[in-house]
């Protein structure tokens, strides 16, 4: 799957709207998104942007179901068993990626003078925004030079001008310990930004997952190997089926103004009214398909697509994490989307010694996944599924006792992008809650739940319709 193939099957099944009337990239593509989003419209494709003559797409995770069709699913599953489901792929065999020598992405190939970021229709997203921003469903491909292994980073792209992008790399992201590298060997870093792929490749740069190969991933996930092009100019791995891509280099030690950006938590950053600088890739070659689909997402308050993806993303990396790490019982994971798919975890555990729900929320955040970003972990009992909000709040009512099941820790990992943290402070530390909204499974004297008579229950659902239902 490509990018296209993923439009025509989402408008096959009726999840995309092609937008034909005139649209201004600079507010109004965004502005649109946002109202169609909030509503739980359709995939926009905006197909007549002012100024400009290719398309630009939004929206493409805004719901489970487009999720599902980004997997190659035939049905739509909710989040926790879309986050199973790439689980138990990713624990099987893997299937490796195919080096081809050619591809659509080499359609066009923009060098020297002719690179012109311009040329396509990149939106201004919000009003207090820094410029434009080509890169907000983008990932960068660098490789660490000790050991030769390509990362897929998903780090937001501002365009500086015609032939510069300013990348946030964030402190202690892996890129940045990448970067770091090149530093010292006072080398510049090869790098490509990639706009517009197979949606499951894009999800896979996602994952916070260190020594394995996302386009393995996608290939054993997708069960065929996916194709990807050995740059001539850059030497990196560059998807076959790309829109675009920017191929060019990081200088570690030449820094550009870079933001604001209205992030995904749904505030400014501490970047308002500073000089803050960032890593900026200088733009060499530009090689693009005919008609190039520019893949934007409006970011901003939860929920959008991008939520929805990193919901989905750290679910399935999250549940991955705790299987490796042999945690038995646990029946469903889920990071909701509303928490801007990052901040909070719940799971659902069967319990099977005392302890075992404590042993669940403390692995969580000693996981690969857990301990970036979370700041509050809840875990229920296995007749509740951790999606189910509603009853994870009754769980939290009637199986928690603030004193008795909260623990506090007072440092762990955080996203300098909180908002919630102390402007002052480095705000690369966090405290962490742990919510135990289980039944105590030493207690011998358990309250007894109203349940309903199994056989009465059938006998009804089997009558539904006869009442008139």
């Amino acid at each position: 799957m490509d990018l296209r193939g993923f439009i025509k099957r989402c408008e096959e099944i009726g999840e995309l709207k092609r937008i034909t009337v005139e649209v201004d990239w600079n507010l109004e593509i965004s502005h649109i998104s946002k109202l169609n989003e909030e509503g739980c419209g359709p995939a926009l494709l905006f197909e007549n942007v002012k100024g400009y003559s290719s398309p630009v797409l939004t929206g493409a995770f805004g719901t489970p179901r487009r999720l599902s069709i980004a997997m190659g699913m035939s049905e739509t599953y909710s989040m926790c068993d879309l986050s199973k489901e790439w689980m138990k792929f990713s624990l099987g065999k893997v299937i490796p990626a195919q080096e081809v020598s050619t591809g659509p992405v080499l359609e066009n190939i923009d060098t020297a003078a002719a690179v012109n970021l311009e040329k396509f229709p990149v939106p201004k997203f919000y009003p207090l925004d820094g410029g434009r921003y080509i890169g907000t469903a983008v990932f960068l491909i660098i490789k660490d030079p000790d050991s030769g292994k390509e990362n897929l980073g998903t780090y937001r792209m501002q365009m500086l001008d015609n032939q510069r992008c300013g990348v946030q790399i964030l402190p202690g992201k892996r890129g940045e310990r990448i970067m770091k590298k090149y530093k010292k060997m006072g080398q510049k870093m090869p790098a490509a930004a990639v706009i517009g792929c197979d949606p499951l490749l894009f999800m896979a740069g996602a994952l916070q997952q260190e020594g394995v190969s996302q386009y393995d991933v996608v290939s054993t996930i997708r069960g065929e190997p996916t194709e990807y092009i050995i740059s001539d100019f850059t030497g990196l791995p560059i998807p076959a089926t790309a829109e675009i891509v920017l191929e060019g280099e990081i200088d570690p030690n030449n820094l550009q103004p870079e933001g604001p950006f209205g992030e995904y938590t749904g505030y400014y950053t501490d970047e308002i009214g500073k000089e803050i600088k960032k890593p900026c890739l200088e733009v060499k070659r530009v090689l693009h398909r005919d008609n190039a689909v520019l893949w934007a997402t409006s970011v901003g308050r939860p929920v959008t697509d991008m939520h929805m993806l990193l919901a989905f993303t750290r679910n399935a990396s999250l549940w991955t994490d705790l299987e490796h790490m042999r945690i038995p019982g646990i029946q469903s994971v889920y990071i909701p989307p509303e928490s801007a798919g990052r901040f909070w975890a719940i799971a659902s555990v069967t319990q099977s010694y005392p302890g075992h729900s404590a042993q669940v929320a403390n692995a969580i955040i000693a996981s690969t996944t857990g301990s970036y970003g979370i700041k509050g972990v809840i875990v229920v009992d296995d007749d509740i599924k951790a999606d189910d909000i509603g009853r994870v709040l009754w769980a939290m009512s009637v199986r928690y006792d603030p004193l008795r099941d909260t623990e506090i820790i007072k440092r762990g990992r955080s996203t300098p992008l909180d908002p919630a943290l102390d402007p002052n402070s480095s705000k690369l530390i966090t405290s962490r809650i742990l919510i135990d909204a289980t039944t105590p499974y030493e207690w011998e004297n358990k309250p007894v739940e109203i349940t309903m008579d199994k056989e009465m229950l059938t006998k009804v659902q089997s009558r539904w319709q006869e009442y008139g239902f």
